[in-house]
């Protein structure tokens, strides 16, 4: 397995993103990396995406443009509505759910 100190995972993890593209900069598997994120309790950029998800949702019922939401957050403009729709489906679910 590859010498990544857990400051260095860090710090790739700010600049990569991704457990995929980690593993190319080291040349091992994304597994291996997350691996390392496991060994070093160092959470996935992932888990964040539900936080970051809300906020697009309400920016956008607060009439914010997809085209706009997806500048600010660095999406593809059809990623910004993949999340928008998804994430109104979930929460249609979860308040169904609740009634029962």
């Amino acid at each position: 397995m590859a010498r990544i100190t857990k400051s260095e995972l860090i710090k790739l993890q700010k600049k990569l993103q991704t457990d995929a593209k980690i593993g190319e900069e080291f040349g091992i598997t994304r597994q291996a990396v997350h691996q390392l994120r496991k060994k070093y309790g160092i959470e996935s950029v992932i888990a964040k995406n539900d936080e970051r998800n809300q906020k697009i949702v309400k920016a956008y019922e607060g009439g914010a443009s997809g085209t706009a939401l997806s500048k600010k957050f660095d999406l593809s403009v059809s990623q910004t509505y993949r999340i928008i729709n998804e994430t109104k489906k979930s929460s249609k679910k979860k308040s169904a759910k609740k009634k029962k």
